[in-house]
C-alpha cells in the first residue's frame, strides 16, 4: 500500500482555528490527522506540505517507521509549528494502520486498559462573574453528567490588586465547590499567570475547597523552579501542554517537577511520542491527563491513547461548542455520563465529511496580547 496523496483542510471553529490532514493510499484507504496551533494555521499547513514529500509515493510503513523519518528529515527539528505539522501527520498514520488491519487504534497500543475514558469540561465558568453564577455553573456542570471541571484563575488575575485577586478566587472557589459538592473534582487553570510567590498565596487560600490540580502556575521554561515550587505547594501541580517532546518532559520528571502531566498529542509528536512520554512518566509514578482543547480527531486519538495508558487520569473536553464539531464529525465523540467510550471501530473511529469543511472558512487569527506572569 502506497501513499498517494497529503492533504490539509483548515478553517474556523467557534474560538479559533482547526487544521486537519488527510493522507490516502492507492488502495483507497484515508487516514486523518489535526494539528490546531492557535495563531500559526498557516504555518502548520506549510510545514505539513514541506512534510509531504518524504510520505507521497512511499510505501506505508507502520507510524514509528515513518515518524522517525520524518522526525529526521529536518535538519533544525523541533519547535511549536514542525512539531504541530509531525504530530497532525503522525494521528493520520496511526488512523490509517488500524483501518489497515482493521482493529482501533487502542488495540494497536496494546489494548485498552479501560472501557471508559473519563472526561472533565474545560474553560467552564467562563462567564460566571459572581460566586453566585460560580455555584450555578458548577450545579450545570453536575446536571450534564460531569465528574470534574476546570475553571481559569489567570482570567480574573490582576497583579495590581493582587490581595482582592487573592480574596475573589477564593469566593470564587467556595461558592464553586459549594454547587459542585464534595466528590466533583475542580481544577484551577493558571495559564502561567502566577510567580513562584503569588502562586503560593493562592494555592495556600484555595487548598481549603480541594482544587485537583493548579495548571501551569508558572511559566514552564524553567523546571527547577517548577519542582520547587511543586515541594512547597499544597496543590498538585498539572503541566506540560507546551511541551514538545520526551526530551523536554525529561527535566521535569527527574526533578519531580508535578504531579499530572499535560502532553497535547496534536503538539507533542503524535500518539508515537505521547505514548513514550506516558510510559515516561509512569516510571515516576505521574498521572497523564492529556491537553485536548481540539477538534474531533485530537480527541479521538487522546481516547484511544488514555485507554491503553496505565497512568491515566482524566481527558479534557471543551464542553461549549457550537454544532461545528458534530457537522464535520457526526459520528465522532460525545461525552455521556462524564465519560467518553473507547471507540471499537477500526483506526481512531470516525471519518471527516470533506463537504462539510470545505463550507467553513478560514479566518486569520491575531495572535493574543497575553500579559505575562509580571504584567
Amino acid at each position: 500500500m502506497r501513499i498517494t496523496k497529503v492533504e490539509t483542510f483548515k478553517f474556523w471553529a467557534d474560538w479559533c482555528n482547526w487544521l486537519f490532514v488527510r493522507v490516502s493510499t492507492d488502495e483507497g484507504l484515508v487516514g486523518w490527522g489535526e494539528g490546531s496551533l492557535h495563531g500559526a494555521i498557516e504555518s502548520v499547513e506549510t510545514a505539513v506540505r514541506e512534510l509531504s514529500p518524504l510520505l507521497v509515493g512511499a510505501e506505508f510503513a507502520g507510524p514509528e517507521v515513518h515518524w522517525q523519518q520524518l522526525y529526521h528529515g529536518w535538519r533544525w527539528r523541533g519547535g511549536a509549528v514542525q512539531n504541530t505539522a509531525l504530530s497532525a501527520v503522525d494521528l493520520a498514520l496511526w488512523d490509517l494502520e488500524g483501518k489497515r488491519l482493521g482493529v482501533p487504534v487502542s488495540r494497536l497500543l496494546g489494548g485498552a486498559l479501560r472501557p471508559r475514558v473519563r472526561a472533565y469540561a474545560s474553560h467552564w465558568l467562563r462567564e460566571a462573574r459572581s460566586p453566585e453564577e460560580a455555584h450555578a455553573g458548577a450545579v450545570e456542570a453536575l446536571k450534564l453528567g460531569y465528574g470534574g471541571f476546570k475553571w481559569s484563575l489567570s482570567d480574573r488575575w490582576d497583579n495590581a490588586d493582587e490581595l482582592g485577586s487573592l480574596v475573589r478566587a477564593a469566593e470564587f472557589m467556595a461558592a464553586a465547590r459549594e454547587g459542585a459538592g464534595p466528590t466533583t473534582e475542580i481544577f484551577v487553570e493558571c495559564a502561567e499567570r502566577l510567580s513562584p510567590r503569588t502562586a503560593l498565596r493562592a494555592a495556600e487560600l484555595l487548598a481549603p475547597y480541594r482544587p485537583g490540580w493548579f495548571e501551569e502556575p508558572i511559566p514552564f521554561e524553567n523546571a527547577k523552579v517548577m519542582a520547587d515550587l511543586q515541594q512547597v505547594l499544597p496543590v498538585p501541580i498539572a503541566t506540560g501542554e507546551r511541551l514538545l517532546s520526551r526530551w523536554e518532559f525529561r527535566e521535569l520528571l527527574e526533578r519531580s517537577g508535578c504531579r499530572i502531566v499535560q502532553p497535547d498529542l496534536m503538539h507533542a509528536g503524535g500518539i508515537t511520542e505521547v505514548r513514550k512520554i506516558a510510559t515516561m512518566a509512569d516510571t515516576y509514578y505521574v498521572s497523564v491527563a492529556p491537553h485536548n482543547p481540539g477538534g474531533p480527531i485530537a480527541t479521538l486519538a487522546s481516547i484511544h491513547l488514555a485507554a491503553a495508558i496505565p497512568n491515566f487520569l482524566v481527558l479534557e473536553t471543551m464542553a461549549r461548542e457550537s454544532g461545528i464539531r458534530d457537522r464535520i464529525c457526526p459520528d465522532g465523540p460525545k461525552v455521556v455520563d462524564g465519560h467518553f467510550e473507547v471507540p471499537s471501530a477500526p483506526g481512531l473511529g470516525a471519518d471527516l465529511d470533506v463537504e462539510a469543511m470545505r463550507e467553513l472558512a478560514f479566518q486569520p487569527q491575531p495572535l493574543s496580547k497575553s500579559k505575562a506572569w509580571w504584567a
